[in-house]
């Protein structure tokens, strides 16, 4: 009979062996023993699955399931499987440290519903950011909307009966890429209780956005997210308004963002322009549009 709840990880995986192993490490290595894993594997090309069998750990179980480009169809798929009290979300390319377990779960025994911690942001080229999430004011439904997502999947666990409530995460292809912060605001917004461990207990790995399509994919998502959580708040206030369309001009702004990171300044300086134009009040905006036309001066 277990003393402590059992955790249940989410891993989907698609040609990643060369991340897994160090993200499957890192779970065996917690200092919370009662855990499994389930590795959501979407049929990968590669030798995910030797490198999954190669563990021989009853509590790491790998299926193949098709989720046809939604990762949220993986996710759920996962999550249907799990035999835990709590959900907790490791992509495939991410790892956790030592005590990432027995720190959430400190938390979330004090009646937290959804528990995220801070991680280092890790680039290709092994520099790191540190980020600490939160405070818990910015994960109420309203802030979470508003002012942006402050949750980062692989740094969260949630209990399992508040995902049931809200019925796991949203397999729109409308929502890919951010299929995560509407599951956040849906929690928010049903009650669930959020709260933050100020430590890095992981690693998130950036990877390039290698096209245009990705920066625009990502764009449109949040849109929709966006657009569908305002309609749900019906009539908005002055104050309610005014915050909408800055949340949507930083949308395009991240956007353009996106394209400046790629050195087109040109398509930035596009998105800058539709950011401008839905709310000229977002300071940083101008510091962008001055160094992408300098940027474009330059590459001339």
């Amino acid at each position: 009979m277990r003393s402590e709840p059992l955790i249940s990880v989410v891993i989907p995986t698609y040609n990643h062996a060369r991340f897994l192993e160090s993200a499957l490490q890192s779970v065996v290595d917690q200092s919370y023993a009662e855990w499994e894993v389930i590795v959501v594997n979407n049929y990968s090309e590669d030798n995910t699955i030797d490198v999954v069998n190669s563990f021989n750990d009853s509590r790491i179980k790998l299926i193949n399931y098709k989720n046809h480009g939604i990762i949220a169809a993986g996710r759920n798929k996962g999550i249907s499987l799990s035999k835990g009290e709590y959900i907790a979300f490791l992509d495939s390319d991410d790892i956790w440290y030592r005590d990432k377990l027995k720190e959430c779960i400190y938390l979330l025994n004090k009646d937290y519903d959804l528990v995220c911690h801070g991680e280092y942001w890790v680039t290709n080229s092994k520099n790191r950011r540190r980020i600490i999430y939160g405070p818990e004011k910015r994960a109420a439904y309203r802030s979470l909307l508003f002012d942006g997502n402050c949750i980062s999947t692989s740094a969260a666990v949630v209990r399992k009966k508040a995902l049931d409530k809200v019925e796991n995460f949203n397999e729109s292809p409308d929502m890919v890429t951010v299929e995560d912060y509407d599951l956040w605001l849906r929690l928010s917004k049903s009650g669930a209780k959020i709260g933050f461990v100020e430590r890095i207990l992981g690693e998130f790995r950036i990877h390039d956005m290698n096209n245009s399509k990705a920066v625009i994919t990502n764009m449109l998502a949040e849109q929709a997210v966006i657009n569908q959580h305002i309609q749900l708040l019906g009539e908005l206030n002055t104050i309610d308004t005014l915050r909408a369309r800055r949340r949507k001009a930083l949308v395009y702004y991240t956007a353009g963002r996106g394209f400046y990171a790629k050195h087109d300044y040109i398509s930035a300086l596009s998105y800058f322009q539709k950011s401008w134009l839905v709310y000229p009040f977002i300071s940083r905006l101008y510091v962008a549009v001055v160094l992408s036309i300098f940027k474009a001066l330059l590459k001339q």
